[in-house]
Formats: C-alpha cells, structure tokens, sequence
C-alpha cells in the first residue's frame, strides 16, 4: 500500500446507494471517501465511541449534527463527537464527494 493516494482516483457512483471507498484504515483511523449523487441521503445515526468528521471535496451538502441542520461546501469540515447523531443529504444537482475519518476505526 502506498502512502500517498489521490483521492480523485477513488470517486465513484452507485445509483442504489452511497459510493464508499476506504483510502486508509488501521486500529486507530478510518479515512475514506463518501460519495452521494443527488437526493441520496446517509440517514442520521451516531457511533457511540468514535469521533467523525466531513471534509466536503466536491458538490454541497446539508449536514446535521446534533440539533443543527446547516448547508455545507467545497472546503467545509463538519465535526461530529462520539455519540452526536450526524448525517448528510445531497439536496444539490451534482455529485457531492467526501473525505471522511473515523477515530478510532469501527470495528465491524
């Protein structure tokens, strides 16, 4: 495995459902790409004891993280802590694409 990755490599689609690509993942990380096409939507869940955050690289998003709901683009992080319910919908026309990183790494 490579230490370094272009991520634009990884994009992908899925009309059924999320497009997820694993770039990295150890005992203490998770990092990978989620890619929604318009209307797709990663419904609100929580992980227990993992911090999560969204690093939008293409297209805009409406994020929710605990109480807040909040449009979200190109250059935005969204950080969710252990136990915030968190989730994010395409509302746009165009494909959204993000780097994401989960600490430490969920175990299956």
């Amino acid at each position: 495995m490579s230490n370094f990755i272009d991520c634009h490599d990884r994009v992908g689609s899925n009309p059924d459902k999320i497009f997820k690509s694993t770039l990295f993942q150890s005992s203490h990380l998770l990092i990978g790409l989620n890619c929604l096409e318009p209307g797709q939507t990663q419904n609100t869940h929580t992980h227990t004891d993992q911090d999560k955050f969204y690093f939008v690289i293409e297209g805009m998003g409406e994020f929710v993280v605990g109480e807040e709901t909040k449009e979200a683009g190109v250059g935005c992080i969204i950080w969710a802590s252990a136990g915030a319910p968190h989730g994010v919908t395409n509302a746009g026309e165009h494909r959204l694409v993000l780097l994401v990183g989960i600490a430490p790494e969920p175990k299956s």
